[in-house]
């Protein structure tokens, strides 16, 4: 039985998710708090199994709801919010920073189209999330400024996966990343639908590079980031340009780990370096086999550093990875293999 407490202002959505989450004879609500600060203190004197929390709440928002549970009683926390607003995504997103394991849209009412499909996708994302281990937080280090880097003849593309634990991860590396780096970085992160342009903005503005939603057939340059949108593939072609598609999911994603690995490794051939990074499952493993087959290099997150050693567990076990870095390395990492060597440029060349 997985003991959830759950955290939302609204009686009428608050007693939706219950109706929601006890639906399912795996999942027992044993407290509600109508704020944060109540939210704290249940999580303190019950010890749940994992906490749903809404954002945008009085007295206390679930930012800083999320950052005291993580410091006084680490439990999984699942964010449920709207993306409707840039101020909830925001938080939402902090809050990812700050401990929480996933962010999912929170249900319409019943009878919407989407209603079944929202709910089924809250559950299971509990249910997965119940059993994440987690760990008390603490302040990020200050980092000293990344050196420069110029672009060399081999690398010309980094190619990321990322799914739980992700944003956070993400955020770490690209703010370890000189404004300066001559490659272009182009990302799939699960997020839920309606939460990708947050969490570009979201980047954008804690990082010296720039970070955008990619579109389909843009020249992919360097200093930037290209996050895959929502529900589409994101791949690559040899003129160097982002190509989207609406293809069928791969292992259920799309956009797919696996999919972008693997048009990536036509493209690039050995110039391109994959990095397989905290979360569940096993998006983009199979791609990583592309990679090494074209020569890429393929870099992995440690278990200590990831938030759920799915993904890059897997990719280790498989034999792809050639280093395994914790995910303050893995910036340092990229910054040297884009300075090594001489003078290049960030485009494709296409193989032959």
């Amino acid at each position: 039985m997985i003991r959830v407490v759950v955290a939302e202002d609204s009686s009428t959505v608050r007693e939706l998710l219950v109706r929601i989450l006890e639906a399912d004879p795996e999942v027992r609500v044993v407290g509600q708090a109508k704020d944060g600060a109540e939210a704290v203190e249940l999580v303190s004197s019950l010890k749940p199994d994992l906490v749903t929390m809404d954002v945008h709440m009085p007295t206390m928002d679930g930012f800083d709801a999320t950052k005291q549970i993580m410091i006084r009683e680490p439990t999984p926390i699942v964010i449920v919010s709207s993306s409707s607003s840039q101020r909830q995504v925001e938080l939402s997103l902090r809050a990812l920073r700050a401990g929480a394991l996933a962010a999912v849209a929170k249900p319409d009412r019943p009878g919407a189209a989407d209603f079944d499909s929202q709910c089924a996708q809250l559950v299971s994302t509990i249910k997965a999330m119940a059993n994440v281990r987690v760990v008390r937080q603490w302040e990020p280090r200050e980092r000293l400024r990344a050196p420069r880097a110029v672009a060399n003849g081999s690398v010309r593309l980094v190619a990321m996966v990322a799914s739980t634990g992700g944003p956070a991860a993400l955020q770490r590396i690209f703010a370890g990343l000189a404004g300066e780096f001559p490659v272009p970085i182009v990302v799939v992160q699960h997020v839920a639908n309606g939460f990708v342009d947050g969490l570009a903005d979201w980047l954008n503005g804690s990082c010296s590079l720039h970070v955008k939603v990619a579109e389909h057939g843009e020249r992919l340059e360097s200093r930037t980031v290209y996050l895959a949108p929502d529900d589409q593939h994101l791949g690559v072609d040899g003129a160097g340009r982002a190509v989207l598609a609406s293809s069928p999911p791969i292992d259920r994603f799309r956009p797919s780990g696996t999919h972008l690995f693997q048009s990536a490794a036509r493209a690039y051939g050995s110039s391109l370096v994959a990095v397989i990074l905290t979360g569940m499952g096993a998006d983009g493993v199979e791609g990583l086999r592309a990679v090494k087959a074209a020569g890429g290099r393929v870099l992995a997150q440690d278990e200590a550093s990831s938030v759920v050693y799915g993904m890059p567990g897997q990719a280790v076990k498989s034999g792809m990875v050639d280093v395994v870095l914790s995910i303050d390395e893995i910036g340092p990492r990229l910054m040297q293999l884009a300075s090594e060597g001489g003078e290049g440029d960030a485009r494709a060349h296409p193989r032959r």
